[in-house]
């Protein structure tokens, strides 16, 4: 299991059983690929993802969140692994067939790598949505490291853009 701390900063909406999560950027962010696209928040140091409320979680609580490693790597080949074989294997076609058809391998190779490509991210898109009905993909809160006193204080909710 993959495991996150973060802090509870907004409650899902009613019966979702799901809190917004914000967390900071861990030791394990430094050594990826993505550090700097994976945000919804604009560049910096905080995250935020929704998460299933298993632990009753409630806003200001310090928690901690989990996801399947299986899962997460399942995601991270498909986002990153599977479009570039994809585009190999459509470069690979597109020579093939351009040899047997007397056309310039290197132009229909270009060509039909780069339709696999972006036929990748379609798949990408209908599969995500498929997977996204699936609560085995989603984070869920699995501890309540320090439950938040009540008080008055208000907890800072994330800057939106407006549109």
């Amino acid at each position: 299991m993959a495991t996150e701390e973060g802090i509870v900063f907004e409650m899902g909406p009613p019966g979702a059983g799901t809190a917004w999560v914000k967390t900071m950027r861990s030791s394990a962010c430094a050594g990826c690929a993505s550090r700097n696209a994976c945000h919804a928040d604009g560049p910096g140091e905080e995250m935020t993802v929704e998460a299933i409320n298993t632990a009753g979680a409630r806003v200001g609580d310090r928690i901690l969140l989990s996801i399947e490693t299986a899962c997460l790597l399942k995601a991270t080949f498909m986002l990153y692994v599977f479009p570039i074989l994809a585009m190999l294997a459509g470069g690979f076609v597109g020579q093939t067939v351009a040899v047997r058809r007397g056309l310039d391998p290197s132009g229909v190779a270009a060509l039909v790598g780069c339709l696999f490509f972006a036929l990748a991210f379609a798949a990408i898109r209908m599969t995500g949505r498929h997977l996204e009905k699936n609560t085995r993909y989603t984070p869920e809160i699995v501890k309540i490291r320090k439950h938040r006193p009540p008080s008055t204080e208000s907890v800072v909710l994330p800057q939106t853009e407006s549109p």
